[in-house]
């Protein structure tokens, strides 16, 4: 069985609202959660759809979505990142985002997303607020961020190939072991690297875009945004705050 019902099953709506509160385990991995215990389950399982501008479409399986973002913890791992250290991404989505964030989280690391929108001068200034470690991006990041001097990591990484500066995302990965063992991480842990896993900053669309918004919440694993100071019970103090839940399939 791979998770246990989140609701009870009552037919009052507000005794289940009055109840309910979010199972807290003592031991909870976001890159685990989402990866691993699937492929466990079935590794053949389709975990993602590729679709190309050419019409056709790759299926992903949970066991290899496991394998790839195994090699890339070992591959960080090897390069010096370690928990509670920032890895920023600054690719557009795709199956490769998913095996970084995986990778990241299963490290108990901290994924640093960078929209393929932004300038140079956002995405230079979150680098150096952030303090990442390394970057994982494409040859379209790099000619974006070449004349943007100490600003990159020691550790860059291109999913497009070795270019300036930059290891081949491929090559690197190739060089890995597939078999990784996941940092323990806890819902009640004081570490930033458990309380979020997520470090994001708000679009500068909606102001200045330079307060970062993560690590966020106890248990909270997801990019935060603006609206969690005012939205989210977990930073009010609320006494249902959010924390991480087991999914049925």
């Amino acid at each position: 069985m791979l998770g246990q019902p989140v609701l009870p099953r009552l037919a009052d709506y507000d005794a289940l609202y009055r109840q309910f509160r979010w199972p807290a385990p003592a031991a909870y991995n976001i890159g685990v959660e989402v990866c691993d215990r699937w492929a466990d389950f079935d590794a053949r399982r389709t975990a993602l759809l590729d679709s190309h501008a050419d019409g056709h479409c790759d299926e992903i399986s949970y066991g290899a979505l496991r394998d790839k973002s195994n090699r890339l913890a070992n591959a960080l791992r090897a390069f010096g990142v370690v928990r509670r250290d920032r890895v920023a991404i600054l690719l557009p989505q795709g199956p490769d985002v998913a095996v970084s964030h995986i990778a990241i989280y299963k490290l108990a690391a901290i994924a640093l997303p960078l929209a393929m929108l932004f300038g140079i001068d956002a995405i230079s200034y979150r680098l150096r607020n952030s303090g990442a470690r390394a970057l994982i991006t494409n040859a379209q990041g790099l000619a974006k961020l070449a004349d943007s001097g100490d600003t990159l990591p020691d550790l860059v990484l291109s999913v497009d190939g070795a270019g300036d500066k930059a290891l081949s995302f491929p090559e690197t990965l190739a060089c890995a072991s597939s078999a990784f063992t996941p940092e323990v991480t806890a819902a009640d842990d004081i570490s930033p690297a458990s309380k979020c896993r997520t470090n994001s900053f708000p679009s500068p669309t909606t102001g200045c875009g330079r307060r970062p918004t993560g690590p966020g919440p106890a248990g909270c694993s997801t990019a935060c945004c603006r609206g969690c100071s005012t939205a989210c019970p977990s930073w009010r103090g609320g006494s249902n705050a959010l924390t991480p839940r087991r999914s049925s399939p």
